[in-house]
């Protein structure tokens, strides 16, 4: 069987990266060891080098179980961004951290292969190799800190649920292996259509089984429990990867399996995710309400993020490929405009949080006289997670909500109307963070905010990117539109 390295160069090229920072962070010493950081942002660089020559290309290799097209490429680049964006607020952390920069470097590398095999997977196996890798270094990374309870705590919560949720899906797995005798995921929709509309209860229990074990990825409701907890208690770094990168990771897995392999039973789960879709921003947004840590805020903002995100699921009940298609194309759009403002957010986190320790809402209390351009980038990320204007979010709940309107269905109005009322109450907490900043004034004995140059530089590029696709959001959008993604993902 001829292997396309081509189609593999992106993933090569960070497996090669991984190595490499892991040995040479073994002959550095001292302050030196931060050299890694720099070598890992090279490698990404490199890796986003070969995948934009991918675009317009579509590719198969390791017998169609691994396929690169327009859709796959989107989402490897918005990973790739993604991984320059946590490097960047990662060097300030963990130099004055000054514990297990090459481990975590190396382990943070090694999720992001799994992230870029995702969109690619097109095999049930592949997808389950590809999440563990994802998962995997995140269980580690997230106990970096062995002194601190809260980190072993989060640690040990999120492996526990995370052995959970591969048990569950590869039970699921298992089962549906033995209903097709295949686990490509064409092949899986091809049994799957014959079964017609009265398929076996175990059958359904294996499709409910996988999609469980995603819905744990994403933090959906009810399989949230653990975010919380796990992002409060790991490095700043490492949680804004676990709720930006791991989590749509985690989606992209999910079209993978609905969209193609689960397509023929639309009417089963369809229905199923639009009403998770409803619980997972209700409950999120309801309970960040009352969060006074913000890096709580942010993972219970996380939660409500993911609802929103599952709506484009729910609206797959109308069975139409055109709505299909704009379901997809607005998921993608989502994650895209998703991810700027979430890692800024957690990149000013890094800025405020020193070594004093700050973290609730109160220690930003006169941020907008401390460090006026800090308080400014922080309002821009809480707006564009609201989806305010001028900031991307708003386009990307406009997406959901056109391919609400092409549904034209009254499940299709349920969800779009809780996406409305959520929104509204999501501005309540966004908004009292941006008060606290700009209104209060600082107390007595707060360190002053020096963020430095980089950590600066890299909230800077974030905000401009969260602005600039306000202004330009065909950006996303033609790109998003440029293939049939539905399509394309077969």
């Amino acid at each position: 069987m001829a292997i396309d390295f081509a189609a593999i160069a992106p993933e090569l090229v960070l497996t090669a990266t991984a190595i490499v920072v892991l040995l040479v962070d073994l002959v550095l010493t001292g302050g030196a060891k931060q050299l890694v950081n720099p070598l890992a942002g090279i490698g990404a660089l490199v890796a986003i080098g070969f995948t934009l020559p991918l675009w317009g290309d579509d590719r198969s290799t390791f017998g169609g179980t691994f396929v690169v097209n327009d859709y796959a490429v989107v989402l490897k680049l918005i990973f790739l961004v993604s991984l320059l964006a946590i490097l960047g607020i990662s060097w300030r952390y963990f130099a004055e951290s000054r514990f297990f920069q090459g481990e975590y470097y190396f382990l943070l590398l090694v999720s992001f292969i799994g992230m870029l095999i995702m969109p690619s997977a097109r095999d049930l196996l592949l997808l389950f190799v590809a999440l563990e890798t994802v998962s995997i270094p995140g269980f580690v990374m997230a106990g970096l800190r062995k002194r601190d309870l809260y980190s072993s705590e989060a640690a040990i919560k999120f492996f526990l649920i995370g052995v959970l949720s591969v048990a569950l899906m590869l039970f699921g797995i298992s089962m549906m292996y033995g209903f097709t005798g295949t686990t490509s995921l064409s092949g899986i929709a091809q049994e799957l259509g014959q079964w017609g509309s009265s398929p076996p209860p175990l059958l359904l229990a294996s499709l409910l089984l996988i999609i469980v074990g995603f819905g744990f990825k994403i933090s959906a409701v009810p399989f949230h429990f653990w975010a919380p907890d796990t992002y409060a208690g790991s490095p700043i770094p490492v949680a804004a990867m676990l709720a930006v990168a791991s989590k749509t990771a985690g989606f992209a897995g999910l079209i993978a399996v609905t969209f193609i392999a689960f397509e023929p039973f639309a009417e089963v789960w369809a229905p199923a995710l639009g009403v998770l879709a409803i619980f997972t921003m209700s409950l999120g947004n309801l309970v960040a309400l009352q969060q006074r840590d913000m890096v709580r805020l942010l993972a219970w903002s996380s939660v409500a993020q993911a609802g929103y995100m599952l709506i484009p699921f729910g609206l797959a009940a109308s069975g139409a490929a055109d709505v299909n298609e704009a379901a997809v194309q607005a998921t993608v759009f989502y994650i895209a405009a998703y991810t700027l403002p979430n890692i800024g957010a957690f990149g000013v986190l890094v800025a405020v949080n020193r070594r004093s320790g700050y973290r609730s809402i109160e220690d930003f209390a006169g941020l907008g006289a401390r460090h006026p351009f800090m308080a400014m980038a922080m309002t821009t990320f809480l707006l564009s997670l609201g989806g305010a204007p001028p900031t991307v979010g708003l386009w990307a709940k406009f997406a959901i909500v056109q391919a609400g309107a092409r549904a034209g269905d009254t499940f299709a109005y349920v969800l779009l109307f809780f996406l409305i009322i959520n929104s509204v109450i999501a501005f309540f907490y966004y908004l009292k963070v941006v008060w606290v900043m700009w209104m209060t004034e600082p107390r007595d004995g707060m360190e002053p905010v020096t963020p430095g140059v980089n950590l600066s530089l890299v909230t800077a590029a974030l905000v401009f990117g969260t602005v600039l696709l306000f202004l330009l959001p065909g950006l996303i959008s033609d790109a998003t539109a440029a293939t049939d993604l539905v399509a394309g993902l077969s």
